[in-house]
């Protein structure tokens, strides 16, 4: 079964992304900041992370480059799903590690999309 954790500060986002996942028998775990979700990844297995960029304690950028140069971690795909839409924003996730960035509000199908490509071919 495909395990995603679901990253992001504001309860409504999180929930929409969390209730269209498990709509496909994906499993959700949830965090409301970086610093939570680190705590989870280093005691659980993940498919695939999706996070908020703005959030309090560790931002998403903080929270997929921590991913990113963590050898437990580091093969973990990570999509950046923001309201920050500007070029810079898509190219400073980009190099923070990000393999994927959908910005906010989106299509389900977009996010569905996304993942099924980043899982199978395991960015």
């Amino acid at each position: 079964m495909i395990k995603i954790l679901v990253v992001d500060d504001n309860h409504t986002p999180r929930e929409v992304i969390c209730e269209a996942l498990k709509q496909f028998n994906i499993q959700v775990k949830e965090a409301v900041n970086g610093v939570e979700a680190t705590k989870i990844l280093e005691a659980e297995q993940f498919n695939l992370v999706i996070t908020d960029v703005v959030m309090p304690e560790m931002n998403g950028y903080e929270l997929c480059r921590w991913i990113k140069t963590n050898p437990a971690t580091g093969k973990i795909p990570v999509i950046i799903c923001s309201t920050k839409g500007e070029d810079f924003d898509i190219h400073w996730a980009t190099k923070q590690g990000a393999d994927a960035y959908i910005i906010k509000p989106f299509k389900t199908m977009e996010l569905l999309k996304t993942i099924k490509y980043l899982l199978k071919h395991n960015v």
